[in-house]
Order: C-alpha cells, then sequence, then structure tokens
C-alpha cells in the first residue's frame, strides 16, 4: 500500500510539473481575443492550485457539489479564482453556486434562468449566463435548438429577469473524428451566435461569447469564431485514481 500511495503522489508531483508547461503551450497558441477555461472537474485542487500559480484564473467545473467543495477549499488561498459552471445544471442545484459562480454555460431553459435570477437577487449579484445550444448529433446532449431560444427571448419572463446578464452561447460538437462534421456544427452556433446578436443583442456590448472547442476540437473551434475554449485533458491529463487513505 505504501509503494502504490508513493507512486501516486510521484505521478502526481510530475503531473503537476506539467500543467504548467502544458498551459504555457495552449496560450502561445491562443488569439488575445479567446479566454482559456481550465476544465478541472475530477482533478485534485493541488493540480488548480499549480495552474493558479501560472496565471490561470478561471477553472471550469461539471458538477455542482465538486466545485462547491472546491471553492470552499480556495475560496482563501485563491481568491480571485473565477468559476465557471460548465456541466448540466438541475434548477435545485442553483442556490448552492449563485454566491460565487463568476459564468454559468449550461442555460437550456426559461425554468432555470428564472431559478438562476431568483437565487442571484438573493444573494445580491448579477450572474453572467451563457444560454447552451444542441449543435451536435448526439441525442443525449443538452440544449436548445433555434427555435426554443428566440421563444425564451421573447418571453415576458424572459424580459423581466434583473439579476442575470446573458453574455453569449455555448454549444458541444460531436464526439467524431469527422474534422467537417465538427466545423460544420461549430459554424451552426456562430451563425446562431450572429442572428441572436443582430436581432436581440445589436447594442449590448456583453453579448459577445461564444464557449465552444475543448480538448479534442479547440483549434477548430478558433477557427470557427470561439471566444471561449474549455480545456481539460490536454492540461491536467487523465485523471489518477487513488485508494483514499482516509
Amino acid at each position: 500500500m505504501c509503494r502504490l500511495m508513493q507512486s501516486v503522489r510521484l505521478l502526481d508531483l510530475i503531473g503537476m510539473v506539467e500543467i504548467v508547461k502544458n498551459i504555457e503551450g495552449i496560450r502561445s497558441r491562443l488569439p488575445m481575443s479567446v479566454e482559456l477555461v481550465a476544465v478541472s472537474k475530477t482533478h485534485p485542487v493541488e493540480y488548480i492550485v499549480e495552474a493558479y500559480s501560472c496565471g490561470q484564473r478561471i477553472f471550469g467545473e461539471n458538477k455542482v457539489q465538486e466545485m462547491d467543495q472546491k471553492h470552499e477549499a480556495l475560496k482563501d488561498s485563491c481568491p480571485d479564482i473565477k468559476w465557471h459552471l460548465i456541466g448540466h445544471l438541475q434548477t435545485n442545484k442553483v442556490k448552492y453556486i449563485t454566491s460565487y459562480v463568476d459564468m454559468i454555460h449550461s442555460v437550456d431553459s426559461l425554468k432555470l434562468l428564472l431559478e438562476i435570477d431568483k437565487h442571484a437577487k438573493k444573494d445580491g449579484r448579477v450572474i453572467k449566463c451563457l444560454f447552451e445550444m444542441h449543435i451536435a448529433s448526439e441525442e443525449t446532449k443538452f440544449g436548445l435548438d433555434r427555435d426554443e431560444l428566440v421563444q425564451i427571448l421573447e418571453s415576458p419572463e424572459f424580459k423581466s429577469l434583473q439579476n442575470v446578464k446573458i453574455c453569449g452561447l455555448m454549444g458541444m460538437a460531436s464526439n467524431t473524428d469527422d474534422t467537417e462534421k465538427v466545423r460544420m456544427e461549430m459554424r451552426s452556433l456562430k451563425e446562431t451566435f450572429d442572428f441572436v446578436k443582430k436581432k436581440y443583442f445589436a447594442k449590448d456590448l456583453d453579448f459577445r461569447e461564444i464557449s465552444m472547442g475543448m480538448s479534442s476540437d479547440w483549434k477548430i473551434a478558433i477557427q470557427e469564431g470561439s471566444t471561449m475554449v474549455r480545456i481539460g485533458s490536454t492540461i491536467f491529463g487523465k485523471r489518477i485514481y487513488a485508494v483514499n487513505s482516509k
């Protein structure tokens, strides 16, 4: 058991050294107009601290409970971290994150948006949000189609919101090696963004984000207009599952 734990710790140290190298490599290829969201889901807080030490401030998490635990662990030592919730968000979990979350990428219903607005008001905050669009061929992906998005934007309930700020759109392309398929799906998100920007947010300078592109396709995403890439495994590697020592 001791040898196993020593091996895990050694691998962790090697991984932490690589994190800085990986982030610097990605940043060197990112245009100034594109933000890097370091997707830290499943990775330990030590990895986040290492990324933080080289200037990374935006971290993305998929699950509310995990993000909440990491926020609590790091709020004093890393006070200017910006937490982005990038995974599917249930309405009953909203109340746990509105006091600190910087941006929610995965708004896929008016019901969810109303819940975010309600709890943001209680916390005295305005929460930045992105509408999640369904652009992939997989039915398992969440997200709105264009008609559903327009229905939300034209609803009286949406126009009454005061504690959310819509900043753009998010989408996930299909998980496939067909790069042309990925490119066309991303292009469709950019076209929807342009349509919505022109019709509903023409004078809103905050509506400017297109969150698309992950470790496997972020270069294509930038070519197709992404302003925010969500990169995890290319930075942090695959998670090492260790025996809990407690």
